[in-house]
């Protein structure tokens, strides 16, 4: 059975850089979300569960080494380092805060590709995760194929981004996503706005009443939760 979708962490001040690791991945097909420093890391691990992070060693203020003693101290996922600094030394002392990887720059994306698969392949996947099916009322969304059914086990079509779409808001159900991080998330051209339509049109599959909905909420001011029974 199909796995969850994985979820990688971009740590990275180089914008550029950062959007288009965020480009590609997300070709990958991987969910993938993004900091431009160690706070704003920080802050996106209190709301996700990541699978593989990916962060640059020359960041101003607190270094990448820097955030990974830290990080370690609280949490073993799995972290790929990128650097400038290629020499043994730079990799050697990586490893030794805690690295499961290390890339120096600059890189293909497709070797930083093979070493996001070996790793979750080797890794076991941790973190807190969902019953394997959500009752929706007159629905059931299974987390592990990602698919959404009728109660008799009838699959309902759900379009690749709903499917994506689904597959964040069931990663913590009772959790609150914004629009801008789920359009952040899901990429591809999509926005605040977009966000809104999507929902609208999972509403239209999941609820009973769309207008009124009651396993799709919107909170407002906030974004949007999955509240199953």
């Amino acid at each position: 059975m199909e796995k969850d979708i994985p979820h990688i962490l971009v740590v990275d001040d180089d914008t550029r850089l950062r959007s288009l690791l965020q480009r590609f991945l997300r070709e990958s097909s991987f969910l993938v979300s993004s900091a431009k420093n160690a706070d704003e890391a920080r802050e996106r691990l209190k709301e996700y569960v990541f699978d593989v992070l990916i962060v640059d060693i020359m960041m101003p203020h607190e270094s990448g080494l820097e955030f990974l003693e830290k990080l370690r101290q609280v949490s073993d996922v799995p972290v790929i380092l990128l650097t400038a600094m290629g020499t043994p030394d730079d990799r050697i002392t990586g490893l030794e805060t805690g690295a499961d990887d290390y890339l120096p720059k600059p890189f293909e994306p497709k070797e930083l590709l093979l070493r996001i698969k070996n790793i979750l392949k080797r890794v076991p996947q941790k973190g807190a995760k969902t019953a394997d099916t959500l009752s929706l009322g007159l629905c059931l969304y299974n987390v592990c194929s990602k698919e959404l059914l009728t109660k008799a086990g009838q699959i309902i079509h759900i379009t690749p981004v709903e499917q994506t779409l689904m597959a964040v808001l069931a990663q913590k159900p009772g959790q609150i996503f914004s629009r801008e991080r789920l359009a952040e998330i899901l990429g591809a051209g999509q926005n605040p706005r977009s966000i809104d339509v999507q929902i609208t049109r999972l509403r239209k599959k999941i609820e009973k009443d769309s207008k009124n909905p009651r396993f799709l909420q919107t909170v407002r001011g906030k974004g949007y939760m999955l509240l199953p029974e």
